[in-house]
């Protein structure tokens, strides 16, 4: 089940509200429940490994991080 492809009720369901660009963006990506899973973590900020040994992100769970983290990044300059 965790390599099924999303749907935006799993999108809206483990990331709250984001606008309906961005979660289409997300849906498209091609990403599976556990590449969200583990995205949504990160953005939580609840992984197991902190500091230097932190690992960053790749893959679809990567992009959904960044695209989620753009809009924010551009509201804090702001």
């Amino acid at each position: 089940m965790a390599d099924r492809t999303l749907s935006r009720a799993d999108v809206r369901r483990l990331l709250g509200d984001i606008d309906d660009h961005k979660l289409a963006e997300i849906v498209a990506s091609g990403a599976t429940i556990a590449d969200l899973e583990r995205a949504a973590a990160y953005l939580a900020q609840e992984t197991d490994v902190m500091g230097e040994l932190e690992k960053p992100l790749t893959g679809h769970a990567g992009l959904i991080y960044e695209l989620v983290r753009r809009d924010e990044a551009e509201s804090e300059e702001r």
